[in-house]
């Protein structure tokens, strides 16, 4: 195969290790096996920037490969390489090591890398997917809530567009505490829901029991917990667009 990359190395990235293998002109072949804890890794980049070693492939196993690209790539051309995209590479012999493989191909020339972000839109998206997974969870709680509340027969949801509107919340804080009739929670509705006080005084008719109380505390506080966290996330988020994105999210 004809060289391209004149000092490359190859990395087989595990949970717990990684097999490096390092070729190139003035420099013998070495393979060294390394585990994945950090002080390791540095020792890892040391020996290949010893080396002279420019470009570094290593495929996209999982999320164990991000670890290691985030030490390596301020050093280091790294190519992250599709496993499939290697494997229907032909040539290969079955008695050469993963990494020594990746590295062949990388001095070839016959690996392409996927496109990775900068490290500060890698952020970004972490603190976006996060926001997204916590709004499902807290989508997921109210309508545990819900469940709760249908139980015991209550039927706000048959009635309130929004359970957990303004007037859906202090019903079910009022439902909890147990003091009022349904008729007196009915006159808490504001809104287009004080039009359906009369659909919401039978409604609000049913057995709510200590159970179920603690079920929809239990769930309350859940849901306020998780939208402190949504609401620091948010706020990071905001200040990151603010600092580097601010035209960007604009013409957006």
């Amino acid at each position: 195969m004809e060289i391209i990359i004149e000092r490359g190395c190859g990395l087989d990235v595990h949970k717990g290790t990684v097999v490096a293998c390092i070729m190139g002109t003035g420099i013998k072949k070495e393979i060294r096996t390394y585990t994945t804890v950090t002080n390791d890794l540095l020792r890892l980049k040391e020996w290949i920037q010893e080396a002279g070693i420019t470009h570094v492939a290593m495929e996209s196993t999982g999320v164990y490969w991000k670890p290691v690209f985030n030490i390596l790539e301020d050093h280091f051309e790294v190519i992250l390489v599709n496993a499939r995209h290697v494997k229907n590479v032909p040539g290969r012999k079955t008695d050469v090591q993963d990494s020594e493989w990746l590295c062949r191909l990388l001095r070839s020339g016959l690996v392409s890398g996927s496109f990775i972000p900068p490290r500060d839109i890698r952020e970004l998206r972490d603190l976006t997917r996060h926001k997204r997974k916590l709004i499902q969870a807290i989508t997921a709680e109210k309508q545990r809530v819900e469940k709760v509340l249908e139980d015991a027969n209550i039927k706000l949801s048959s009635i309130a567009s929004d359970t957990f509107g303004a007037s859906g919340k202090r019903i079910i804080e009022e439902l909890i505490k147990g003091k009022l009739r349904a008729e007196e929670m009915a006159e808490l509705s504001k809104g287009r829901l004080r039009q359906k006080r009369e659909g919401l005084k039978e409604a609000l008719v049913g057995q709510v029991r200590e159970h179920h109380k603690f079920m929809i505390k239990a769930s309350l506080k859940h849901i306020r917990a998780m939208e402190k966290i949504l609401s620091d996330i948010e706020r990071k988020i905001q200040e990151k667009i603010d600092r580097q994105y601010k035209e960007e999210y604009a013409l957006l």
